[in-house]
């Protein structure tokens, strides 16, 4: 089932995992958002410096935790379903805001989860 994931610590770079899972999303069919604080585009989506304000299924995290911390209310306001923190992104604090909100939260890495099938 196709999905709106937005790829939070978005890089060009495609040595970066962030990079690598935004190739990964939209080759199985998912509807891809990208954000960063620098702009760039990956495989035609662009990576947006502004924070999106729809609604999305799953946001999947790239960034520390330190500096996931501006970016609390935008996360937890999306209203998401689920918030994915890859190796290196896990926040206690986030994921208690999350689970206040009724939000699922997974510590494991997309890449990994979008090739077993357990996206």
């Amino acid at each position: 089932m196709s999905q709106k994931v937005l790829v939070v610590g978005a890089s060009e770079n495609p040595s970066r995992y962030s990079n690598k899972a935004i190739l990964k999303l939209k080759e199985n069919n998912h509807e891809v958002f990208a954000f960063s604080d620098s702009p760039g585009e990956v495989a035609g989506i662009e990576i947006s410096t502004k924070f999106p304000e729809k609604e999305m299924d799953t946001l999947t995290l790239y960034l520390s935790s330190k500096n996931q911390k501006p970016y609390y209310n935008n996360i937890i306001n999306l209203n998401s379903k689920r918030i994915i923190f890859n190796p290196g992104s896990e926040n206690d604090e986030l994921c208690l805001l999350a689970h206040e909100k009724g939000i699922e939260v997974i510590n494991a890495c997309t890449l990994v989860m979008l090739s077993v099938g357990d996206f």
